[in-house]
């Protein structure tokens, strides 16, 4: 496959790639993203850690706390950084949950998901300049009822609560 980088920003870039499959010319439009970590994190009354976030152009969303990997950083060591940035909270310890594709047919984005456990407040929350979020702790049974009324519409909020709920038999 041929690749011409198009575009060059801060957290994605956009390349045409060219070339053949099976004998078929092909031409896509991929968007180049390094990936990302998302923490599924509960209190310590086992309500979920959820961030209420800034997301232009769609206003405010209610998710997991998340964030780009940085160049050839670890999706674990990402996972640990974030929840510390954007809640406050530091955990012991990070366990894979799933790991997915967003929007597989145009970007190569990979999501992370980690569960977060042992966790400690450890500091106010450390955000870059134009992020705009507040913390939130909601319990799962009423998480869950915000997924399936449409009021949490995140994917990686989704896949990792509904991919937790599934192996811990909870719907």
């Amino acid at each position: 496959m041929k690749k011409e980088k198009i575009y060059e920003g801060k957290i994605l870039g956009l390349s045409v790639y060219e070339g053949k499959i099976e004998g078929r010319k092909i031409k896509r439009e991929i968007i180049d993203h390094r990936g990302a970590a998302a923490i599924l994190a509960f209190d310590e009354d086992k309500k979920i850690i959820l961030v209420k976030q800034h997301r232009y152009p769609h206003g405010y969303v209610l998710e997991i706390p998340a964030g780009t990997l940085e160049k050839r950083e670890k999706a674990i060591k990402c996972a640990f950084r974030e929840l510390e940035e954007e809640t406050g909270y530091r955990a012991k310890k990070m366990t894979s949950l799933i790991t997915y594709y967003p929007s597989i047919g145009y970007n190569s984005e990979k999501i992370h998901c980690f569960i977060a456990s042992g966790l400690k407040k450890v500091s106010d929350l450390k955000l870059d300049e134009d992020e705009i979020l507040s913390v939130e702790k909601i319990d799962m049974k009423k998480v869950l009822s915000m997924i399936k009324t449409g009021k949490i519409q995140d994917s990686k909020t989704i896949c990792a609560v509904l991919t937790y709920a599934a192996k811990k038999k909870l719907y």
